[in-house]
């Protein structure tokens, strides 16, 4: 890409207009982000008159709330780690996380992931800028995963429903999961199953100048935001599609008479329910709630949740995007069995 080609924000001559470009920009996201929830209500219960207790008004709502939700956030994640990227060159990136031994930069990526409040569809663009910026495929992993499946949200409704140490083991296990994922991830070398385009913006976005311009800056951010959202918002789309169906008729019903049982096959059925639902992990807590009263285990109902939550269908889908197959099935099978064996672990230590 050359700097000679953005020509997005006027030249001014001064960094305070293209500032202040971007504060109006910001205010005018954060109106549209408030104003969503109210708008897709409207849109789906009065313009529509779909009744808000129905499965269908209920998942007409989720979708109209989640597709702009996602894609401004999409937006705004993508200029914002643009921007700060102009400032680290591939080589000092590497050198942070990139550049510590196995476990340990994938230790300080998921842990980046428990700070980062972003759902498994939004951690996708995060995941192009860590491939872009030259950090190993398998510490890019174990962020993936952590960003979705550790959610600050979820800890605090846990610490109050059960207390500090479920809250606790919910963190460890996530971490632990993230980590040791990311590691074997890592050591399958399976650079080849990321799709080209994603290595092609590498490529093109490997001459970062620290001299650039603010202006400068902000337009090479928006270069990629136009060409990162141009590549996946179908596939956002497609997946919160997938994720509004399920979320209206999610048959809890069904789930708490099969997996209130203490069985031995009960976490391994949780996970394989987990993964085809979609929720964010404060979504899915009431129904935690529901299968511990009703006498699940709690690494049974762990497993459930870190499964919606790490890897739901929607997620799989837009990864196609920038996985292909193989490292799709791979990171899907490495992550559930992370997360069988870690409900296992707490079936028999709580």
């Amino acid at each position: 890409m050359k700097l000679s080609s953005l020509k997005l924000f006027p030249t001014t001559g001064h960094p305070l207009r293209s500032f202040g470009w971007i504060g109006l920009a910001a205010v005018a996201w954060l109106l549209l982000y408030n104003l969503i929830q109210p708008l897709a209500d409207w849109l789906a219960y009065s313009a529509l008159g779909l009744d808000p207790a129905s499965q269908l008004g209920s998942s007409v709502a989720f979708f109209l709330y989640d597709v702009p939700k996602i894609l401004l956030l999409l937006s705004g994640m993508i200029f914002v780690i643009s921007v700060i990227r102009t400032f680290f060159s591939p080589e000092r990136t590497r050198a942070l996380l990139g550049g510590k031994r196995e476990g340990l930069g994938n230790f300080m990526a998921a842990a980046l992931g428990i700070v980062t409040p972003f759902c498994s569809c939004s951690a996708v663009p995060l995941f192009i800028g860590f491939v872009e910026s030259g950090i190993p495929l398998g510490v890019t992993f174990s962020f993936l995963i952590a960003a979705p499946t550790i959610n600050e949200v979820a800890i605090v409704m846990l610490f109050g429903l059960f207390g500090w140490k479920v809250a606790g083991l919910y963190i460890a296990s996530g971490l632990v999961i993230a980590t040791m994922a990311g590691i074997i991830i890592g050591r399958m070398k399976m650079e080849r199953d990321v799709e080209d385009f994603v290595w092609q913006i590498q490529s093109s976005g490997s001459e970062i100048f620290e001299s650039l311009t603010w202006e400068q800056r902000f337009a090479r951010a928006w270069e990629s935001v136009k060409e990162i959202v141009g590549k996946v918002w179908l596939y956002v789309v497609i997946g919160i599609a997938v994720g509004a169906g399920i979320h209206g008729y999610m048959p809890e019903d069904a789930l708490v008479s099969i997996m209130g049982k203490n069985a031995w096959w009960s976490v391994p059925v949780a996970v394989l329910m987990g993964v085809p639902l979609y929720s964010n992990a404060a979504g899915v807590i009431p129904i935690v709630s529901a299968l511990m009263e009703k006498g699940a285990s709690l690494g049974t109902v762990l497993a459930f949740m870190m499964a919606v939550v790490g890897l739901s269908l929607p997620e799989v889908i837009i990864l196609r995007r920038v996985l292909k197959p193989r490292l799709i099935a791979v990171f899907v099978g490495v992550v559930a069995l992370a997360i069988i064996v870690t409900g296992y672990l707490f079936n028999f230590v709580m």
